[in-house]
């Protein structure tokens, strides 16, 4: 059920040809994305359980965004950002990659972060807080960042520099595959401060 607001914002766009590829391991949970989807005006929505599936449609055809879970049956949601940051799938590299994320613990976020996610939605989510999300991943405005250690969107976020307790970017970090909750799960509104880039003095 869209929610008013929703529908408010929804209407200031046309999602009519927006081509999305949503990676869930449950039926009911591509229920519910497909139908928030819906929801907006997005009539193409290509609906996977593994990333391997989405790994083959990815080099099968082209997709305006794509939305996955953090935790897949085969990886993590995030093993598939890096990869298709890292690939050489244009443009599909490129596009805006929202991870819907259930347990949403400083080191998940982090772990978003590094592997070059554009957003993170905690879940359960609402169709108002997902079409903004959209949105604003969608109005750009982070450069495109390409180097040894990363690629993808633009991690700056503030002038002070990185979240504190971050254990650095090493290549022999380990990817965290999530479990049981071992910290408090942040709200949305602190993971959108850990995302929501700054403009910063060089």
């Amino acid at each position: 059920m869209v929610s008013a607001a929703s529908k408010e914002l929804v209407g200031r766009i046309n999602l009519k040809d927006v081509r999305v590829l949503c990676v869930d391991p449950t039926n009911q949970g591509q229920d519910i994305l497909a139908g928030m989807l819906r929801g907006f005006g997005v009539e193409q929505t290509v609906r996977l359980h593994t990333a391997a599936e989405a790994k083959q449609e990815l080099q099968r055809g082209e997709f305006d965004m794509v939305i996955a879970d953090a935790d897949l049956e085969d990886e993590t949601g995030f093993d598939l950002v890096r990869w298709l940051r890292r690939s050489a799938l244009d443009p599909n590299r490129y596009v805006p990659f929202l991870i819907m994320c259930g347990h949403t613990s400083p080191i998940a976020i982090d772990s978003a972060r590094t592997c070059g996610a554009s957003f993170v939605v905690a879940k359960p989510t609402s169709p108002a807080v997902l079409m903004r999300r959209i949105l604003w991943v969608a109005a750009g405005g982070r450069q495109f960042v390409e180097s040894d250690g990363y690629v993808g969107p633009d991690r700056r976020w503030k002038f002070d520099g990185p979240p504190a307790g971050s254990q650095g970017r090493r290549s022999s970090d380990k990817v965290v595959k999530l479990g049981h909750a071992q910290e408090p799960n942040l709200s949305q509104d602190e993971i959108n401060a850990v995302f929501k880039p700054q403009k910063i003095s060089l």
